[in-house]
């Protein structure tokens, strides 16, 4: 390792008492490098800038310890945001090489929490440029072995807590300025300041890791804050609140310190940012559920007013930690881990895109083993009330409540496992868990663990993984089945068995006899999914899981006549019974479907196909990226044979991924924020390769324009990414051809514009045609230039000449959303996004543009206005007003700072109001009401295929709207929406003004 004693010559004045404990004499693994010539690249780069400065004295310290090099390099080539750090200032990092890390990361932490700055932007760079030392500190520390785990995740939940010490003083500080606070102590405002911050999660048990959001609880005591003059507490602490958030998460220049979430406050979707001592007690006391419990086992005060939050706690100990043994709470917190395991990757252990948090195995496992344990135990032994994981498994030992071979197993598995996730995260600083599926991905982790290679690295997950799991399942393996709970369910005979028609009537079915009849009809053979005695006999075996699921939707009889009626279409039945008896979990996903989703239920039974995704593996994984889509369509193309079969298999690649998009949105795991862009991910990518399919289809007769370039520009929903499961594709397409180019070059040639018209008449076909498997997407057109008049391919010429002279305001206000999806060639489509740029940033008058936006508004509420608060579009107040609001102020704005512009209307508030266009009030009035009907919307558009009337709907439809909105019950959601319709119509009339038909313009 190099002969520390003599650099004590070569460290800064100072540092020679360090030498021996500095961290570049203390290189226990040199990680081999993926690729050894470009990390030693980096490391040249690293030596020349500056030869007689830090880049000079890195050289020297490379040359008097051998071992540095080999461990830069390897760590250049294997973590690209560690090199990044490293490269960023040569100076810090011989400062952090030629320092003991425990030393050097208390002193970080304790200038964290002792910033000072004058200006809420400076307290922000301060704190980022600390993390960033932080973050090098503890990686370089973590892959030479000179710290340990247990270092490594205090020393980040530490830095935690010191930004958020100094952010609060901050805010505290000027609230106290401006005469609406007054501290006990200025210099130190957040003592008796009544405002508590729990932190909750990995924080609270101080076990961060990386890239770890920090979940916290704001709170504060009426009874004790020091609010002065006018101000009053609710207002002022909410407001600070999201103050502390953007000061902790907002990404700048210098990155974000802590992604932070609120969201494990009581009931997130209805209470402010930050409650009430009295508010959060009392919903503890009356509304708080199992999984809260658990939750807070690892809650604890870190910043703000540490008393009032010990305070706190020591007053909902009694809801946490219970007298007695607590085994029903187990219950609880064993159908939260059987969701996880249902929905994020548990179908086998692997390595190759394994969740090592979540996968089966993984670390929450292991959390999950000792909480669950705790709070059965808790109440009555107050040391096994411990935060940290490790920790709790000592006493755990103790206690006798596991043997010492079971501690060991689990506290070696815990440290390995969180060294891979702290791996995968140095990578590029990504907030995941997922090992990477490509096999230089896995050698980058294995190589920054020390390992020689993927092989023994592969070995020691498996082991620790399977561990880990026969640990987790034997603490369970008693758990009673599903079947032990209902009574007689007998379908054999002419008669139905009275029992069993008992049991149905019990369990939930209105009409138990027509049930058995159903359930008798499968066993009669009528279906080629029941034709074989050995699926019937699968089938029997399904029965009281089958029965129990559909039972636990909120109509089972409509639930078992959409299963029949999937049956009925079903090939073959032997495979999917057998995986639904030995997976439950799925046919809940099924049952939920046919009794919650209607329209999707309506899908299963028409194109069964779309449940061979739900059976893949895969599907347990992440939503699909761009890329995933793109890599599975090409591949299913691939297998194409002929241009129409490649028509067939996209429609059903397309179908099966708007199954899947819809499933994950019912069963809670792709929030409904999300649906509409995942829609548009997978959308453009099928236009994409539908349209090279189609260019290559029309050039088999008609050949290509030579020079001709082709683009297609998404509008509407799919070009600002907000699309729904019923949306149309408002397409336009442009072309253009050089002028000396008259037609085609193929055996039958066609003038240049007729080529490109014949061109978008056959993706319109490919797209909206339907064929044996359906159809893709219903396909508009008529958002090009004079619409269903004009040529149905546009010349970008003409285009840009119709934009820029004879475009309505309408025209330019839909071209706000517009995006290339598809085109020959980049450089065109940089051309078409910079034109669109140009001709959206031209000089507006606002008072002019404002008439036009309103008379717009007006002449659409003529012709489609209603007064029913389930039409979220076009309702007074509803999306067409804030959309068109964001349009406006785009429009009027753009001019003066062209970064307000984009396609989707969050993202334009957002700009819009960090550009200072738009007043933060507005701001956020604007989008949380957009949030709210985006995600009814998705719900709807998911769930039912007609009009939504609440009275007709299935409860499952109206519980996954609750769900989505944050809301206690269908009738709160009803109140809040009216109220949330009458705001935005008013912020409507405010900001643009009042919706009435003036004299349009151009």
């Amino acid at each position: 390792m190099g002969d520390s004693q003599s650099l004590k010559h070569h460290v800064p004045e100072g540092r020679q008492g360090l030498a021996v404990d500095m961290l570049a004499s203390r290189l226990d693994v040199l990680p081999k490098a993926v690729d050894p010539d470009r990390g030693a690249l980096f490391l040249s780069d690293l030596f020349e800038e500056d030869p007689v400065g830090a880049s000079g004295r890195l050289a020297d310290l490379c040359a008097q310890v051998p071992a540095l090099k080999p461990f830069l390099t390897g760590v250049f080539s294997d973590t690209p945001y560690l090199r990044d750090l490293a490269l960023g200032s040569r100076e810090r990092l011989f400062d952090i090489l030629t320092d003991a890390p425990e030393t050097r990361l208390q002193r970080v932490i304790e200038t964290a929490r002792e910033t000072r700055a004058p200006s809420e932007a400076e307290l922000m760079r301060d704190l980022r440029l600390l993390k960033q030392d932080l973050a090098l500190t503890l990686g370089l520390a973590d892959i030479a072995g000179a710290i340990d785990l247990d270092c490594i995740t205090k020393s980040l939940a530490d830095f935690a807590d010191a930004a958020l010490t100094a952010a609060i003083r901050f805010c505290l500080s000027e609230l106290a300025s401006w005469g609406k606070f007054a501290p006990d102590n200025p210099e130190c405002p957040e003592l008796n300041s009544g405002f508590i911050v729990l932190a909750m999660g990995k924080h609270g048990a101080r076990e961060l890791n990386y890239s770890s959001d920090i979940d916290l609880i704001i709170l504060y005591d009426p009874a004790i804050t020091p609010v002065t003059g006018s101000a009053e507490a609710p207002v002022e602490f909410v407001r600070m609140t999201r103050r502390l958030v953007k000061i902790m998460q907002e990404r700048t220049a210098d990155g974000y310190i802590f992604r932070t979430d609120l969201r494990l406050r009581p009931d997130p979707g209805a209470t402010p940012l930050a409650m009430s001592v009295p508010a959060a007690l009392s919903y503890y006391e009356s509304l708080g559920q199992n999984w809260e419990r658990a939750a807070l086992i690892k809650a604890r005060p870190c910043a703000g007013d540490i008393p009032a939050g010990r305070a706190f706690l020591k007053e909902i100990a009694p809801f946490i930690w219970r007298k007695y043994l607590d085994f029903a709470a187990i219950a609880d917190v064993q159908s939260i881990k059987r969701q996880i395991h249902m929905h994020k990757g548990h179908g086998k252990i692997a390595v190759a895109g394994h969740n090592v948090k979540l996968g089966r195995g993984g670390i929450r496992e292991v959390e999950f083993f000792v909480q669950t344990q705790q709070l059965i135990a808790g109440g009555r032994n107050p040391e096994l009330r411990g935060r940290r994981t490790l920790d709790m498994l000592d006493v755990l030992l103790d206690h006798g409540w596991i043997t010492q071979r079971v501690r060991d197993d689990l506290r070696q598995a815990y440290v390995f496992l969180r060294n891979v996730e702290h791996r995968i995260q140095m990578l590029n600083d990504e907030q995941t868990q997922l090992l990477p599926k490509d096999e230089k991905g896995l050698l980058r982790v294995a190589y920054l663990l020390g390992f020689d290679g993927l092989a023994p690295f592969e070995e020691a997950l498996v082991h620790h993984l399977k561990l880990v799991q026969r640990h987790y399942g034997e603490l369970f393996e008693d758990e009673p089945g599903l079947s032990s709970e209902l009574g007689n369910l007998v379908f054999t005979g002419d008669d139905h068995d009275p029992d069993t028609l008992e049991t149905l009537a019990r369990l939930g079915y209105k009409q138990p006899s027509e049930a058995a009849g159903i359930i008798k009809s499968w066993h009669y053979g009528r279906y080629a999914s029941v034709r074989t005695a050995r699926s019937r006999e699968c089938l029997t075996e399904l029965h009281p899981v089958l029965v129990g699921a559909l039972a636990a939707t909120d109509n089972a009889d409509a639930a078992l006549r959409s299963f029949d009626s999937f049956l009925a279409k079903l090939p073959a039945g032997v495979q999917l019974f057998t995986l639904l008896r030995s997976n439950p979990q799925l046919l809940n996903l099924l049952a939920t479907v046919m009794g919650s989703a209607p329209r999707m239920a309506d899908t299963v039974s028409r194109r069964v196909h779309v449940l061979d995704s739900v059976l893949d593996p895969a599907f347990f994984g992440a939503m699909p990226s761009v890329g995933e889509f793109r890599q599975g369509l090409d591949r299913t193309l691939g297998e194409a044979r002929f241009y129409e079969d490649a028509l067939d298999r996209a429609r059903i690649f397309t179908q099966e991924q708007q199954f899947l998009i819809g499933l994950r949105l019912i069963s809670d795991t792709l929030s409904a924020d999300k649906v509409g862009f995942a829609l548009a991910r997978l959308a453009e990518v099928v236009v994409d390769r539908i349209l090279t399919r189609v260019i290559d289809h029309v050039g088999e007769t008609h050949g290509f324009v030579p020079g001709g370039e082709v683009a297609v520009l998404a509008m509407g929903k799919l070009g600002g990414r907000e699309m729904t499961a019923a949306s149309d594709l408002d397409l336009i397409l442009l072309y253009e051809a050089p002028t000396e180019v008259k037609e085609s070059d193929g055996r039958r040639p066609l003038a240049v514009s007729q080529y490109f018209t014949r061109l978008t008449q056959r993706l319109v076909a490919a797209l909206s045609a339907p064929t044996a498997e359906g159809c893709l997407y219903e396909v508009d057109f008529r958002l090009r230039p004079s619409g269903n008049a004009g040529p149905l391919a546009t010349n970008i010429a003409g285009f840009e000449a119709y934009q820029c002279s004879s475009a309505w305001v309408w025209e330019h206000m839909a071209l706000t959303r517009a995006r290339v999806i598809a085109s020959t060639s980049t450089e065109f489509k940089n051309r078409i996004a910079a034109m669109m740029a140009d001709i959206l940033s031209a000089p507006r008058k606002s008072g002019p543009l404002a008439d036009d936006v309103r008379s717009m508004r007006a002449r659409i509420e003529k012709e489609k206005g209603t007064k029913e608060i389930w039409d979220l579009k076009q309702v007074a107040g509803g999306l067409i007003d804030i959309e068109f609001i964001a349009q406006f102020f785009q429009l009027a704005h753009a001019n003066e700072a062209h970064g307000v512009l984009n396609q989707s209307t969050e993202t334009a508030l957002e700009k819009l109001r960090d550009a200072g266009f738009l007043a933060s009030g507005d701001a956020d009035l604007l989008l949380k009401a957009l949030g709210l009907y985006q995600r009814l919307t998705q719900v709807l558009r998911m769930a039912l295929s007609g009009p939504f009337k609440p009275e007709d709907a299935p409860r499952g439809v109206l519980d996954l709207l609750t769900q989505a909105a944050g809301v206690p019950n269908f009738q709160h959601l009803e109140l809040e929406l009216a109220e949330t319709q009458a705001v935005i119509r008013k912020a409507f009339v405010r900001l643009v003004g009042p919706v009435e038909a003036v004299e349009p313009g151009k």
